[in-house]
């Protein structure tokens, strides 16, 4: 079946492109992530890093029709846009749905994973249109089918999880040593994580859903994940993480020993968004987001660390009943509070009056809020980009994790890092049926993450300030980030032609 392929150019001239029609495929880079908002940002920033900081790469971002938008708006001229056709997979899937933050219910996830699997076609296609075979592919993970058709055009594969090298290890020992049976170990019991650091115990409930059901056969997700990823992802020439060496740098050798090419590297690279900055000192002028609900502005008015920031990110759905919960709790805190709520259906509860408060449901720009002086805490979903965004403002967080592998990011900043506090849910958090934590517990842990003043407060706020400096050490001139990145590119260039094939034959699976 034939595929239409569109080259854009996100505004670049025709000069620009005549010049990087010269350029050889030793300078082309092919960034494809996948369709979800949370996945797809970290990528947008790389593909600007490599363009800020190697100026002789090309950078092509692979998108499709319905996600262009998105990605343009977020990417300098000196990136390339090439629209993929997002495949037909009706029903049930509806057309026009290609991103997961579009899905109409949630059950239709298994289907949009199947559907993007269908994009190999015009993937290999758009490869094999190039005069010569790019330096790399950068491709998120979910889209295993990328790893063998880059290898049939004698491409090497980088693979990134959108996750901490922290939360990748721990996955990757889990599936390799199933974790203990709750019912004999009790979900609150810590055990030790084979491979890992002596320091990292994790409970039961922290075990992410996916892993828990990886023993069904006949779960959706797991056979997507056997089937279409399989060992694409450990055959990888490398992976990027979007993380820092002085917060991750405990988990590289237990990530990198799961990867099978000799060589194999993790690349610490983060965080993103700062790295694609030209002035890390200028975090407003790094994100030029628009603010319709005017944020910013109801902070200025406030008092210096007076307000709570409240978000839960855009994929798991949280119930009327838990909104309403977190509403009261919110109130009876006594501290202000900037809610950014996805529900377009929800109403606050009628006997709840938020005057110290504000709720929004439009787009809230997130890490200019966390870098407002206003804002003393942050109530988060735990969501890597999140935890990433919340610690390079040096701001301490209620982790409330929900989906995913959200809880080990919960266990890193508030156990072992220091940098929060938790409220405690089981895997599925908010997002499993019945489960609402009262407002009394979101009012005492509101109050803790908030309590600058006690010695727990202090130490919080010391740590997520420690963490602040490391992140903007490390993109800086000479940074751990900044070096890991030059040292990708000339790694890559350094072997550019070297034989793919062979270099799997030698790897532990062949």
């Amino acid at each position: 079946m034939a595929s239409t392929i569109t080259t854009t150019t996100n505004g670049a001239t025709a000069a620009n492109h005549a010049a990087a029609a010269n350029v050889s495929g030793r300078d082309h880079v092919v960034i494809f992530p996948f369709m979800a908002k949370g996945h797809t940002l970290p990528l947008l920033h790389f593909a600007t890093a490599l363009t800020a900081h190697h100026k002789t790469l090309r950078v092509t971002v692979l998108t499709t029709p319905a996600n262009r938008a998105f990605a343009a708006g977020r990417l300098p001229p000196s990136v390339s846009l090439v629209e993929l056709p997002f495949p037909s997979l009706l029903p049930p899937l509806p057309a026009g749905v290609e991103s997961t933050d579009a899905l109409p219910c949630p059950s239709l996830y298994p289907t949009f994973l199947r559907t993007t699997a269908l994009l190999r076609e015009p993937f290999a296609e758009y490869l094999a249109s190039l005069p010569s075979p790019p330096l790399a592919v950068v491709s998120d993970f979910f889209l295993g089918f990328t790893r063998a058709a880059a290898a049939d055009a004698g491409v090497r594969r980088v693979v990134f999880h959108g996750m901490s090298c922290f939360s990748m290890a721990v996955c990757k020992a889990l599936i390799v040593n199933n974790p203990p049976d709750a019912a004999a170990g009790g979900g609150d019991t810590p055990f030790r994580v084979p491979g890992m650091p002596e320091h990292v115990g994790i409970t039961v409930d922290e075990v992410p859903d996916a892993l828990v059901k990886f023993a069904d056969a006949e779960d959706p997700v797991t056979r997507f994940l056997v089937d279409d990823v399989g060992f694409s992802d450990v055959l990888s020439w490398g992976v990027l993480v979007n993380s820092f060496a002085a917060l991750d740098e405990s988990y590289v050798a237990p990530l990198e020993s799961f990867y099978q090419v000799p060589g194999s590297r993790a690349w610490l690279v983060g965080p993103l968004f700062l790295a694609a900055a030209g002035d890390t000192s200028e975090l407003e002028e790094e994100e030029q987001e628009h603010d319709p609900d005017g944020c910013l502005a109801w902070l200025d008015d406030a008092q210096p660390g007076s307000v709570v920031y409240v978000s839960f990110g855009t994929q798991a759905h949280i119930s009327d009943a838990q909104l309403d919960e977190i509403t009261h709790g919110l109130v009876q805190s006594g501290h202000r509070f900037l809610w950014a709520v996805r529900s377009d259906t929800w109403t606050p509860p009628a006997d709840v009056g938020p005057n110290n408060g504000r709720i929004v449901r439009g787009w809230v720009p997130q890490r200019r809020v966390l870098a407002h002086e206003a804002v003393g805490g942050f109530v988060s979903h735990c969501g890597w980009n999140s935890v990433m965004e919340s610690l390079a403002a040096g701001k301490p967080m209620l982790a409330w994790p929900m989906i995913a592998e959200q809880h080990l990011n919960a266990r890193h900043v508030a156990n072992i890092l220091g940098a929060g506090v938790r409220i405690d849910t089981k895997p599925g958090g908010m997002a499993a049926a019945g489960e609402v934590v009262g407002r009394a517990e979101v009012e005492e842990k509101v109050r803790e993450l908030m309590d600058a003043g006690g010695e727990a407060g202090r130490e919080m706020r010391a740590r997520a300030a420690w963490a602040r400096r490391e992140a903007m050490s490390a993109v800086s001139e000479g940074g751990a980030s900044r070096v890991a990145l030059r040292e990708l590119v000339d790694e890559l260039q350094r072997t550019y032609g070297e034989s793919v094939t062979s270099s799997l034959t030698k790897g532990k699976c062949s």
